[in-house]
């Protein structure tokens, strides 16, 4: 017997800001946990073909379907890279998902020393 296949959900970013978007009920939401699931394959390739629109008018870019699993808990992306979509950028804690409480936030960050000019080096540009 065939293995059922996994919910999946519709993701995409958003052209003006690359903010990440999942697909409900025709349109978009930030949250990951506001977003349909799709149990039925054809249901979610239906949303993938509506969402085709938002592409032509600009809106998002790269509309495409993902698996997630479900349970008491709630919804959670199969792929590490959906993990990481989902919870925001990695590199800002204070802006985003991660400040609105829409992703999980990361450790705080420890700095030990500031950052301070060196005598003689303040016009290097090299990176």
């Amino acid at each position: 017997m065939a293995k059922a296949a996994d919910p999946q959900m519709l993701t995409a970013n958003r052209l003006v800001d690359g903010d990440v978007l999942y697909w409900h009920d025709g349109d978009w939401v930030l949250a990951l946990t506001e977003g349909d699931v799709f149990d039925d394959p054809k249901a979610a390739d239906a949303a993938l073909a509506a969402a085709q629109k938002y592409v032509t008018d600009n809106r998002v870019v790269n509309p495409y379907l993902f698996d997630v699993r479900l349970d008491a808990k709630g919804i959670h992306p199969v792929k590490e890279r959906e993990i990481i979509r989902a919870a925001g950028p990695t590199v800002r804690d204070d802006l985003g998902k991660q400040a609105s409480g829409l992703g999980s936030k990361p450790p705080p960050r420890i700095v030990d020393t500031p950052v301070t000019s060196i005598p003689g080096r303040d016009t290097d540009v090299s990176i």
